[in-house]
């Protein structure tokens, strides 16, 4: 018999139990039925309960004993009648006997009743339950086994009798039933039904959710919540749904449709008359003054446990229906468990009353919006053959929103492919006038500041960061910090990831706004965000008065404008534009303007009568800009001023008159020589990048910048020395030297400076580091990279308490380092030690000049001793030993607790020592160790780093304008075990080699559980090749082609990753030597596609034929792509120029939850083997 945890193990098995029931009623008909039991299942039932009753769900002619046991076993509580004639039902006592054996199944429940009977007789078989028993043993007193099955109906009652119950002897039918029934709610919560309307698609787990909601708190509370979403996303059609399915729970219930136009028709007054006559099931004209109501209401209310529901609440004080300040009557007057629900589209209204909690309606899920929108447009579940491109285009316009969803399938429903096509190309031009009206109500409830935050967002703002929106806002005069925070309550917008994002159908409805001035001149507009537009502004050289902003992003087609037209746009305010070619010479700038953004400015310099004395931002990257002007400008409010890659500039113009100057950008400006030396005196400047700057041999002095922040210095190949001062700018936290080739020397460093990353990798003759480095008490990044001129560290290094990361590779002339060879002092003990430097293999080389006789302690035991220091360097958290040419690997390397990814290739030992109790290492690559043997046993424990990406960059991007990504600081590898082109490892260990892989990453699948999934990258967590040519047995979904396809899209399952393997085999194409890119794995969904990069060198494969590729992606993953319309392929490997790659079979499988418990994992894998029984022990070891 198959134990209990096996029972329950998968998501999917067939064996787990259906419940069917919430109540199973056992009873003995001709005592209560038609009286008793007939109350207590109308009670059950207007609760929302589905409670089993014999007579109602057992089919005629048919075996009651199959039926009685499947609705037994698909119950969660038993509600027991002992009656008078109870124990003269072998039926009943069979039913008791076989609850009595399903109840220790957790989750189920046993309630007694004594319904006129004595519990004592019940619980001894005496009284009315003797003369049964003493019939049934007279009766099978021959039968043995019968005898036994009357001593469990005994045993039965006597278990079942020791329950806390109900004694209802002599006392009226109806008694105990409501603290029965309220017994069975504490158990399950609170039920509502199904709900009213079938074609209410995705409601129902959205019913659910409010509902749990409503009932999370104690139900003896008076409890108010708030219903908030932008208008027609189905905050109505919700509510009513729940208020459908609960209202039988309730003594009085009221739903007020539309408290606006109420309150709007005849003010407070109507609105206690829309409750009164609720309350009295008929109208109420009686009442003529609102006192006279509040009276009325308190009277009919008090002490009712009731569901109202106030609908489209538009004002505060529509909530104020009664008199004086007694804003909480209401919810004082009803009687406990009530609940209040206001809908209203201001989530400040619902705040300002006092509202327990507010919940925002979300759009449709993309599967629902789909479904949705097919049975609209098409009377079906799914997109018609030939329409699918199209539906595609209205979904991902619609972006989930129900109302939306539905008139625009109604109005292409029954339309040909060419009839769609032609209705699509309208609705880019003239959005639908239902849709438009409906969402412009919030809209035409802004004050004229907020309408104008509104348009600027919609046309242009959107998806911007919110700090530069802010900034920009209030150049134009609009007061953001409040307004925006007005749209946000009336959800309007949002705030995700630090910006500004709206809903595409509310941008079209500011767009239409902004239009609707003038549909045929958009130089009668306000703003302008199209190339289109703005090319019939330009080309009709007539006067755009009302033009304040021209935002336009890239053009979709190529065209030419006419400079001269800009002469007509004397109150221009925002100008952004990018890379589109001019006729003419451009003259004419309006002095209004604040930003001016032109990528790939086409034109030598600015032009000469610009006065920029209100310009805050000036961006012109990627520029034919040779000057910018010759004078000095009035720039007293620039703060950023952005020419990178104007490879054209050849001079900086006198900036000193930009006295708020914040951030500057000359980044890959090649011809510059020097930096005008009015830079040197800007107190704000907190930024200033350089990079690139091939030409530039000199830097100004720095003595006024004590504000700078990040100096960006990186390919400046031709700078030999930076200025002295830079070392003296205390707030200095970032400086990059990255690739300055020629620099020789460093400056020397203050006492107090804040610098935390010194980037001098590739810095090719830097000989030597200033001692002084030690006064970077800050320093936690020290990249040395490649500075084969460096020969030794000063010993002050030693001093860098809070450096983290110390990388010394390929610094082939570094003789000496002195690492610590004590204990930090207490107030560090927690910090990473100097230690974790990446110690790559040139350095290894120089280090240990005998590779025989490496680890030989009498002949090398100064190298050793300063390598490995105890107890420092069991900080080190990445290892690269690769390419050594080590025979052997020593057994302290097994201590490196803090060790998290160990490179070992090409190296030539046979065996290594036990990694078992490397509980961080994650990574392990032994590539071309020809003589390895024998795997190392992995760690018991996996435990992955609570952050995967290192430190980034600050970026180099214009702030106002630009938001590319930033790029990072180190290298961010997979999990996961290499073991390529090992020719000398034993067939066993092959096969241990695959089995410990599958184990390894279920520990760090379950170790990832236990970090923050929005730290994890995109690629995959878990990434292993190895030799084989056998899927595992844990993938149960296999295909024999070059991908893998899921069969169903896993979106909205409770699964916890998916788990993949493919087989394949790599080729050289004739005539290549040796290849230098990896194979890729590609994952498409649909359209959209991210790559999944095993980083492995296949270049020599004469030794294995097969490899398995190994891999996972986590759910947190593939929720990046739910808005993709369809799940399309997975795993897609594919060859480059140097080889092919053969794919052979592919297998995947989704792990659930109850997946990555013990006994469910012994049975995926599969087998008893002692091996696999270490497995099993390591990974609950790991939970």
């Amino acid at each position: 018999m198959p134990s209990k945890a096996i029972m329950k193990c998968s998501s999917s098995s067939s064996s787990q139990v259906t419940r069917t029931y919430d109540v199973f009623v056992s009873f003995r008909g001709e005592d209560t039925r038609n009286n008793f039991t007939d109350f207590l299942f109308e009670a059950l039932r207007r609760k929302g309960f589905h409670a089993f009753k014999d007579d109602a769900d057992l089919k005629k002619g048919e075996s009651i004993a199959p039926e009685l046991q499947q609705a037994i076993e698909g119950s969660r509580i038993f509600i027991v009648v002992f009656s008078k004639n109870y124990a003269s039902s072998t039926w009943c006592l069979r039913e008791l006997a076989h609850i009595c054996y399903l109840v220790e199944a957790p989750g189920t429940h046993i309630l007694p009743i004594f319904y006129d009977v004595d519990p004592s007789d019940v619980r001894k078989q005496s009284g009315y339950f003797e003369k049964p028993f003493v019939e049934l043993e007279e009766r099978f007193r021959e039968d043995n086994e019968r005898m036994d099955e009357v001593q469990r109906w005994r045993e039965a009652l006597t278990q079942v009798a020791n329950l806390s119950g109900w004694d209802i002897r002599n006392k009226p039918q109806y008694a105990g039933i409501e603290e029965i029934v309220q017994r069975v709610t504490d158990i399950l919560g609170h039920k509502f039904s199904s709900l009213p309307n079938d074609n209410l698609v995705g409601m129902e787990f959205r019913v659910e959710e409010l509902a749990k909601l409503l009932y999370s708190e104690s139900s003896n509370d008076v409890r108010v919540f708030g219903i908030t979403g932008m208008d027609g996303i189905g905050k109505t059609t919700l509510v009513r749904a729940l208020y459908e399915g609960i209202s039988h729970q309730y003594d009085f219930t009221c739903y007020i449709d539309d408290v606006n136009q109420i309150y709007g028709d005849s003010s407070t007054l109507g609105v206690q008359k829309q409750l009164l006559s609720h309350s009295l099931n008929e109208k109420c004209e009686e009442i003529c003054n609102v006192s006279q109501g509040t009276y009325l209401i308190w009277k009919r209310l008090q002490r009712k446990k009731a569901l109202i529901v106030l609908d489209n609440v538009d004002k505060v004080e529509q909530l104020k229906i009664f008199t004086g300040n007694r804003d909480t009557m209401l919810r004082d007057c009803l009687g406990r468990g009530s609940i209040i629900i206001i809908i209203s589209r201001d989530e400040q209204i619902l705040r300002i009353h006092g509202v327990d909690e507010v919940h925002q309606v979300q759009p449709l899920e993309n599967k629902e919006a789909v479904q949705l929108f097919c049975r609209h447009a098409f009377k079906a579940n799914v997109i018609m053959n030939g329409y699918e491109k199209m539906a595609n285009e209205v979904l991902w316009h619609a972006q989930g929103h129900p109302f939306a969803i539905e008139i625009l399938g109604s109005s292409l429903f029954g339309l040909s492919v060419s009839q769609w096509r032609s209705a699509l190309a309208m609705l880019r031009e003239n959005k639908s006038k239902k849709i438009m009206d409906l969402l412009r109500i919030s809209f035409e409830a802004l004050d004229y500041t907020n309408k104008q935050i509104f348009l600027d967002i919609s046309c242009f703002l959107h998806g911007y960061e919110v700090e530069h929106v802010v900034e920009i806002l209030n150049f134009r005069g609009f007061y953001p910090e409040y307004g925006l925070q007005v749209l946000i309550n009336k959800s309007l917008l949002i705030v995700e990831d630090g910006r500004i994002k709206m809903h595409r159908l509310l941008m079209d409805l500011g767009q239409s706004i902004v239009r609707e001035v003038s549909p045929k001149e958009p130089r009668n507009w306000s703003r302008v965000w199209s190339y289109k537009d703005l090319q019939k502004i330009l080309s009709n050289n007539k006067p755009a008065e009302n033009l304040e902003s021209v935002v336009c992003e890239f053009a979709l087609f190529k065209t030419t404008l006419s400079a001269d037209g800009f002469s007509n746009m004397r109150h221009l305010k925002l100008l952004k534009l990018n890379y589109v070619e001019f006729s003419g010479s451009l003259d004419y700038l309006p002095s209004e303007l604040g930003y001016l953004c032109w990528h790939g400015y086409p034109f030598k310099s600015l032009p000469p009568r610009f006065l920029p004395y209100k310009l805050v931002s000036l961006s012109l990257a990627n520029s034919k800009i040779k000057q910018l002007w010759e004078d000095t400008k009035p720039l007293h409010n620039l703060k950023r001023l952005d020419l990178s890659s104007s490879e054209d500039l050849i001079k900086v113009p006198d900036l000193g008159e930009a006295i708020n100057l914040e951030w500057l950008s000359l980044k890959s400006c090649t011809k510059i020589r020097e930096i005008h030396p009015s830079i040197g005196l800007l107190r704000k400047l907190s930024y200033v990048t350089l990079e690139g700057c091939k030409s530039l041999i000199k830097l100004p002095h720095f003595e006024e910048t004590q504000n700078l922040e990040i100096l960006d210095l990186e390919r400046c190949i031709k700078l030999e020395k930076i200025h002295p001062s830079i070392g003296f700018i205390r707030k200095l936290k970032f400086l990059n030297l990255k690739n300055c080739e020629n620099l020789t020397m460093l400056p020397h460093f203050r006492e107090d400076l804040n610098l935390e990353i010194l980037n001098l990798e590739g810095c090719r003759k830097l000989g030597q580091i200033n001692p002084s480095i030690h006064h970077l008490k800050k320093l936690t990044v020290l990249n040395l990279k490649g500075c084969k001129r460096l020969v030794s560290l000063p010993n002050s290094i030693l001093c860098l308490n809070s450096l983290s990361y110390l990388n010394l590779s390929a610094c082939s002339n570094l003789s000496y380092i002195q690492l610590l060879e004590k204990p930090r002092d207490e107030g560090h003990s927690k910090r990473p030690c100097v230690g974790e430097a990446s110690l790559r293999s040139s350095i290894m080389k120089r280090w240990f000049k005998s590779p025989l006789h490496l680890f030989n302690s009498r002949t090398h035991k100064d190298s050793f001793s300063h390598l490995l220091p105890s107890p420092n360097f069991s900080c080190i958290r990445e290892l690269d030993l690769s390419f050594c040419a080590l025979l052997q690997i020593p057994d302290v390397i097994g201590n490196l607790h803090s060790l998290e990814r160990l490179n070992l290739s090409g190296n030539s030992f046979c065996k290594l020592p036990n990694l078992k109790e490397l509980s961080k290492l994650y990574r392990l690559v032994l590539r071309h160790c020809r003589q390895l043997k024998y795997l190392p046993e992995l760690p018991s424990q996996t435990y992955l780093p609570s952050v995967i990406y290192e430190r980034p960059w600050p970026t180099t991007e214009s702030p106002a304008w630009a938001n590319a990504p930033q790029k990072p600081l180190l290298h961010v590898t997979n999990s996961g075990l290499e073991v390529l082109n090992c020719p000398e490892l034993v067939e066993i260990e092959r096969e241990r080699c695959t089995r410990m892989t599958v184990s390894w990453m279920i520990q760090i699948l379950q170790a990832q559980r236990r970090i923050d999934p929005l730290s994890i990258p995109m690629n995959p967590l878990f990434s292993s090749v190895i030799p084989g040519s056998e899927i595992p047995r844990l993938f149960n979904h296999l295909e024999y082609s070059t991908l893998t396809r899921i069969d169903e899209s896993p979106f909205g399952h409770d699964y916890e990753a998916a788990v993949f393997c493919v087989i394949f085999e790599a080729r050289f194409k004739k005539g290549i030597v040796s290849s230098i890119c990896p194979p890729k794995a590609k994952g498409k969904f649909n359209d959209s596609k991210i790559s999944m990069v095993f980083d492995s060198d296949l270049a020599i494969a004469e030794y294995v034929s097969d490899y398995l590729w190994i891999s996972f992606l986590i759910k947190e993953e593939f929720i990046h792509y739910q808005d993709a319309p369809l799940y399309d392929e997975i795993v897609d490997l594919v060859g480059n120029d140097h080889y092919d790659i053969d794919v052979k079979k592919c297998g995947y499988r989704l792990i659930y939850d109850l997946d990555l418990e013990l006994s469910n994992l012994a049975m995926m894998l599969g087998g008893n083997s002692p091996a696999l029984k270490n497995d099993l022990s390591a990974i609950e070891d790991n939970k």
